[in-house]
């Protein structure tokens, strides 16, 4: 298992000692930028870390957020992108179709970068009803590293939130990973 950590603009610098990937929020809807993006991204590339980079899906506007979100996101061949996909601070979330049109349309812009889908359990088993995690599912469920409780296959699995969020991925090699990052 490789170990990384997922952070947004309330880590405006975070350690990289012990860690193999960081993802970084670059978006949210189709108005906000994480402010502190640019540090953070030559923070966690100086470390020879893999990127990537996600956005928060709102409702509505799928298309729209897709492209707001690769328009501010400095991209590199083999960087990886993630929607998540959760309740807002506004108490909603978007549909399955909005989660999976923003997944397809990534897909569309980008076809040479992966893009998962991050979600908590509770949405993985309560709310999605479609299944389609683009090319990887990344799960949130705070319980052991590597054992989230699903059935899925997943590529990520985010364990904590104390300090900050952590994750596990299912590579044997930070190589593996660039490898599978590159396509």
């Amino acid at each position: 298992m490789l170990h990384g950590i997922d952070v947004s603009s309330y880590q405006e610098t975070f350690d990289t000692d012990g860690v193999d990937f960081v993802f970084i929020k670059s978006t949210e809807g189709s108005s906000y930028v994480n402010p502190h993006l640019a540090a953070q991204v030559k923070r966690a590339r100086d470390a020879g870390c893999v990127v990537g980079f996600y956005h928060f899906l709102w409702p509505g506007k799928v298309a729209e957020q897709a492209r707001f979100f690769l328009a501010r996101t400095p991209e590199r061949a083999g960087d990886l992108f993630a929607v998540d996909w959760e309740q807002t601070g506004d108490g909603i979330r978007a549909s399955n179709a909005d989660k999976d049109a923003f997944l397809h349309e990534l897909k569309r812009l980008r076809p040479d970068h992966r893009a998962l889908l991050y979600c908590g359990r509770s949405f993985w088993l309560d709310v999605d009803r479609t299944s389609y995690a683009g090319d990887g599912l990344w799960i949130a469920d705070y319980v052991e590293p590597g054992r989230p409780r699903i059935e899925a296959d997943w590529r990520l699995h985010q364990y904590t939130d104390h300090p900050l969020d952590k994750n596990v991925a299912a590579f044997a090699s930070p190589a593996e990973l660039r490898d599978w990052a590159g396509g």
